[in-house]
């Protein structure tokens, strides 16, 4: 996600440290070192970096989460109206967020809009347009880099509108440059590195792997380069290719790149990684086709973002193994903690959300990553 994706829960990332020698490069879109998962003098491949991957990925399996976000902070401020400018709202991550702020709007009282840039660079500037005609009390970015609009995120400074990010740049927190007053995400190294982790740890430190991406979008594409560096941690996980697949194109592309995929490696692929767990809604019609099983290989882990077709996969065992997924309602719900802290004059919040890897053995037929607590601590801030 899709478009950038200082924590509160750093336990998941100090145990997926992994402190080994980089052995293989990553490959270029359509490359492959031939190797497969089948070189390596080690049993396992890795064995050192493999009991850390492992560490890691039994700490973000974890479901018993207490909320360690804000606990006070400002009272809701009345009447404000906030516009969500969204990159395309095919991407699930950027619908799930929507969703939460419109949930949260109800909660504070305020009136939210939602704009669909429709996933097109001429799209986005002209729903960014509409919004700021609009005379809104803030304007959420969400998941596209705002340098895109940078003629419109200029007019709305001007105009003294805060803008708070989702995934819109690489660092979750307040930004300068853009100026946002927070761009809210999960922390993209924590999220690739805990994905490159699931595969080490599933693959027993053997895989050959896929990864897909969206160069177009910089905060994906830091993404997929993050995910790249922490399996090249592991001498025996080797990269077969890299497929840049704008997610606007990925329904009428991914299918046709995973049946030439399954041509080019038919017994070499075992895992694969995507930046949205929407490549693997579209992967799975052709996977299915070519007569693979789902609840084989490849083995599929969404680093992001986590949407309810995800889910829907995962628990039945369809093309689709894990997901890292983003926390979507509650990140829709601290998009307007943020904004009521702007208009309030207080600064930023500063929470970050930890990763969490779903499984069909963990999510407990969730369609939704949705950790306890949080609604009731805001509500409780907002006096509401």
């Amino acid at each position: 996600m899709t478009a950038v994706r200082r924590t509160a829960l750093g336990g998941a990332v100090a145990l997926a440290v992994a402190v080994a020698s980089t052995v293989i490069l990553g490959c270029q879109h359509g490359a492959s070192n031939g190797t497969g998962s089948s070189a390596g003098p080690e049993k396992t491949g890795c064995p050192a970096v493999l009991a850390r991957a492992k560490a890691a990925v039994r700490q973000a399996e974890k479901t018993n989460f207490t909320w360690h976000g804000p606990i006070g902070g400002p009272t809701a401020v009345s009447g404000k109206k906030i516009v969500y400018v969204a990159q395309t709202m095919t991407n699930p991550g950027v619908a799930g967020a929507a969703k939460g702020v419109q949930e949260a709007a109800k909660a504070i009282g305020w009136n939210v809009r939602v704009i669909d840039g429709e996933g097109t660079p001429a799209g986005i500037q002209a729903a960014f347009s509409q919004a700021i005609a609009l005379r809104p009390s803030g304007i959420v970015i969400g998941g596209f880099d705002p340098h895109l609009t940078s003629q419109q995120v200029a007019k709305a400074h001007a105009q003294h509108i805060p803008l708070i990010g989702w995934h819109a740049v690489d660092a979750p927190g307040p930004s300068k440059d853009p100026e946002l007053f927070s761009n809210i995400t999960t922390r993209v190294e924590d999220v690739a590195k805990i994905s490159a982790d699931w595969i080490i740890t599933h693959s027993h430190g053997r895989a050959g792997t896929v990864v897909f991406t969206d160069a177009s979008i910089p905060f994906a594409k830091n993404k997929s380069e993050l995910i790249k560096k922490g399996l090249a941690t592991c001498s025996g996980v080797k990269l077969l290719s890299e497929e840049n697949i704008p997610i606007s194109d990925s329904s009428s592309r991914t299918p046709q790149k995973v049946s030439s995929l399954l041509s080019r490696f038919p017994d070499k692929w075992t895992h694969s990684v995507a930046i949205n767990d929407v490549y693997f809604a579209d992967a799975a019609p052709a996977l299915r086709a070519a007569g693979k099983k789902g609840d084989a290989a490849p083995f599929n882990i969404g680093a992001g973002d986590g949407d309810p077709s995800a889910f829907q996969r995962i628990n039945s065992r369809q093309f689709q193994a894990a997901t890292v997924p983003e926390p979507l309602s509650q990140q829709g719900w601290q998009i307007l903690d943020e904004f009521n802290r702007a208009f309030s004059g207080k600064p930023a919040s500063g929470y970050i959300a930890p990763v969490h890897i779903a499984t069909a053995a963990n999510s407990a037929g969730a369609t939704e990553w949705d950790p306890p607590g949080y609604r009731a601590a805001y509500r409780k801030n907002w006096g509401k």
